[in-house]
């Protein structure tokens, strides 16, 4: 330890020791902690004790108050199991039986304090750090730690019986590693003492019939099978299954995900993962024991397993399939004709689920429908994907949500009206709709016709809520995506292009809708189907035809923020590809408008929120790099413009974005880097010389929007305009023919500024920035010490152990003098 922080000790724990003095804040006591268990890894915790008395005498004193505070006896508690968890310091702090008055039966356990979560959950903590020795397991018995565990395992804190089940599993470990496993049978008089009382615990609270304390038993077994893969667990379940397996035989299972995910934990343990593992048959029992809402996670779980029978992946995967069976069958002209695979047609206790009440069946549809699109996503399907099936079964569920469906049977016509408007329902379906759009190369054209037919039909209809819009917006982008790759095309796919003639005409439609969260998901759908399609004859024909450009334009006024900050990403794509609306055509004769360009500058000036900003500085960037011809015009005076606004806007992340647009013009100023190594070719134009680049720079104001930046309140800022100007220095102050001028009037005038601004006093003008001058600032400037200055983090000063101490101590007026280190 350092001895500062040894001189420091005896004062701090003194003030932790006396209730009279304020409260410690949390956050420092978890951050000694966090000290202490750096120390005790690389150094003796018996000879910390032993070089700080005064560290004992804390853990001493936390007893002997009954007024202790709750946050110093919880504190105590963790600290003693940090230093106990070597056994030497362990048995130095039981020869003055201080582990015994910690937590033992005349511990905590009689004082106020027990009461608060807190204390329970230290004395825990503090039991799992001392619990990783030999020595350890005798003192719990002795001192009655285990029965405590036992009873907080039904704690009324739900952090603190999570706590004691792990604590438990800790101790199960413990008592039986290094012992013979061969000699553990189904005799008490065969199992460690500790570990005997454990496990006629487990065995009396999965026979208790009581809900709770099953729970909190198969709570038990399925942490001690997912964290011990040694032989005994093999043992234990040997002696508890037939109590486990009883369950399954009652007529409602109690308990029923904590039971699916005890086998799934065995299931996925190497100790029960064999192919002849009577578990297997246990899960396929589970399975049909279940009712259909709680055999899904199982189904799913099994599905996902990388050991498993394929005849019980089957009857997994059947029960997966069963509530779109249902659905099928319901709309079926012919009974019984699901047309899904054998074993998943009609179930009596499926359709009873679904039949029940809306939100029965809604529960059941969006569990089979999430879970199959996580199976979907898996490299490796569980069985032959029924993919055209599940694609009629999806679209056969949003009819009868939509009220599209004309259902036959009186199933059918009871489903619709359960269905009927399902807002929670027709957001999994389309989730999962766009999903199967990744095996659109086995899709026969009817089933595709089928679904662009159903989501047209919900982005028109008016009952489609602003989420379903959006979710039948990603739905149809993730189709007609894939049905382009499908062709191996870029183009949009022949059979979608009259879909895309219909689908404009409702685009206009929910561009004008009332609901801002509608018209942005319209203005986000517009945008990534320009970028994918906006080159391409047949897209262009069917977007020019609308009204679609000029509304989208109009949206730049829109009241919400939201709106026009998707407004303007989707008009910067659209006149990327030369798709926008202009103002020079016979709708607009004799009108004077602004550009497109002027325009965004002038939300960019005048817009009060910070998204539509940002999202003109990312068009501007762009326009830049693709070398639009908006920016072809003027192009150092429109610059400028936009550098002086964005140098004073109040947004740092509109700072961000605009000096990244410098980077990207400095770039294309300063021209590609020059290559020893190149072949010397005759060049087009001769290259711009490093002076003409800095007037250049000069002219558009990026030098005094970057030296601005580099002392900005905020660190991103700064990092980025450091990184320019290391990049500026780089290819123009070395070799370029540019002399600086450290002792000019002018770059003292230049530097007097910058220190000003550096102070916090942006105020102060720059002065003249000619080339001379700015390569003597840059060579003046310590940009690689304020670049690693900036890349370390805001408290490295403050996070060393010492100004810790100081700190906690300055917090009750401990610390004499100037000494604390505040932060």
């Amino acid at each position: 330890m350092d001895p500062e922080c040894s001189r420091l000790l005896p004062a701090l724990c003194a003030v932790l020791a006396d209730p009279r003095q304020p409260m410690t804040d949390d956050t420092c006591l978890e951050k000694l902690l966090d000290w202490f268990k750096t120390v005790t890894e690389t150094e003796s915790s018996l000879l910390l004790l032993q070089e700080n008395p005064c560290l004992v005498e804390l853990l001493s004193q936390a007893l002997k108050f009954q007024d202790v505070s709750s946050r110093i006896l919880s504190f105590s508690l963790r600290l003693a199991g940090i230093f106990a968890a070597q056994e030497n310091c362990f048995q130095f702090l039981q020869q003055g039986e201080l582990l015994l008055g910690l937590f033992g039966e005349a511990g905590p356990l009689g004082l106020p304090a027990w009461n608060v979560p807190s204390v329970r959950s230290g004395w825990i903590q503090g039991l799992c750090s001392l619990a990783k020795h030999p020595s350890a397991e005798q003192f719990l018995v002795d001192c009655g730690a285990v029965d405590t565990i036992f009873s907080l395992q039904g704690d009324s804190s739900l952090f603190v019986a999570s706590a004691a089940s792990q604590l438990l599993v800790q101790v199960l470990s413990l008592s039986i590693q290094g012992r013979a496993t061969p000699h553990l049978g189904s005799s008490d008089g065969d199992w460690p003492s500790c570990a005997q009382s454990i496990v006629g615990y487990l065995e009396e609270s999965l026979r208790s019939g009581a809900t709770p304390q099953i729970t909190q038993a198969l709570k038990v077994l399925t942490t001690t099978f997912g964290r011990c893969h040694h032989s005994w667990t093999e043992a234990l379940w040997m002696r508890l299954s037939p109590l486990v397996t009883c369950l399954l035989e009652k007529d409602t299972v109690p308990t029923a995900h904590s039971l699916a995910d005890l086998f799934l934990s065995m299931a996925r343990s190497p100790t029960f993962g064999s192919s002849d593992c009577d578990l297997w048959v246990t899960l396929a029992q589970t399975l049909s024991c279940l009712s259909p809402t709680q055999a899904g996670p199982l189904a799913l779980g099994i599905l996902k397993l990388h050991v498993c029978p394929q005849a019980l992946k089957t009857q997994a995967f059947d029960v997966l399939l069963q509530p779109l069976a249902c659905v099928l069958e319901a709309a079926a002209q012919v009974p019984g004709s699901s047309g899904l695979p054998d074993g998943t047609g009609s179930n009596p206790t499926m359709a009873d689920a679904l039949l029940a009440s809306t939100s029965s069946c809604a529960a059941l549809l969006c569990q089979s429908l999430a879970h199959l699109g996580e199976l979907q996503a898996l490299p490796h399907s569980p069985r032959p994907w029924p993919q055209v099936l599940l694609l009629e079964a999806t679209v056969m569920t949003l009819r009868f949500c939509s009220g599209s469906a004309v259902p036959i049977s009186s199933v059918g016509g009871r489903l619709c009206g359960i269905l009927a408007s399902c807002i929670r329902v027709q957001r999994a379906a389309l989730d999962f709709l766009g999903m199967l759009s990744q095996g659109t190369g086995a899709c026969p054209q009817e089933s595709v016709t089928q679904v662009f037919a159903i989501l047209l039909e919900y982005l028109r209809s008016p009952e489609s809520s602003p989420t379903v819009l959006k979710k039948a917006f990603q739905a149809t982008l993730r189709w007609l995506l894939s049905m382009s790759k499908a062709c191996g095309s870029n183009n949009p796919d022949p059979h979608t292009q009259p879909f895309l003639r219909e689908l404009f005409p409702v685009m206009q439609k929910r561009l004008c809708n009332p609901c801002w969260e509608v018209r942005d998901s319209a203005l986000e759908f517009l945008t990534h189907l320009t970028t994918h399609w906006g080159g391409q004859p047949d897209f262009r024909q069917a977007l020019l035809a609308s009204d679609v450009p000029e509304l989208t334009q109009q949206l730049l006024q829109d009241p919400e923020a939201y709106v026009r900050a998707s407004a303007v990403t989707a008009m910067g794509q659209l006149a990327s590809q030369g798709l926008h609306a202009t103002p020079s055509g016979p709708e607009h004769p004799g009108a004077k408008q602004k550009s497109l360009p002027q325009e965004l500058l002038h939300i960019l000036s005048l817009d009060s929120e910070g998204f539509p900003r940002r999202a003109v500085m990312q068009v501007f960037t762009q326009w830049l790099q693709d070398g639009h011809p908006a920016m072809a015009e003027d192009l150092e005076q429109f610059m400028a413009r936009v550098f002086q606004v964005v140098s004073r806007d109040l947004d740092w992340e509109v700072r961000v974005q605009g000096l990244e647009l410098a980077r990207v013009f400095l770039a294309q100023t300063l021209g590609p880097p020059d290559c020893p190594y190149a072949v010397a070719l005759p060049a087009a134009t001769p290259p711009t010389s490093p002076a003409e680049v800095l007037r250049t720079l000069g002219r558009v104001q990026l030098l005094e929007f970057a030296f601005r930046a580099l002392f900005d309140c905020d660190r991103p800022v700064a990092q980025k305009s450091c990184d320019l100007l290391l990049l500026l220095r780089a290819r123009t102050a070395p070799g370029g023919g540019l002399q600086g001028a450290e002792c000019n009037p002018e770059a003292v005038t230049v530097e007097a500024a910058l220190r000003a601004w550096q102070a916090g006093e942006q105020g102060q003008p720059l002065g003249e920035l000619v080339p001379e001058v700015v390569v003597a600032i840059l060579r003046t400037l310590d940009l690689e010490g304020l670049q690693a200055t900036l890349a370390e983090s805001s408290d490295h000063v403050e996070q060393s152990p010492r100004s810790l101490l100081q700190d906690m101590l300055a917090a009750v007026g401990a610390l004499g003098g100037h000494e604390a280190d505040c932060y």
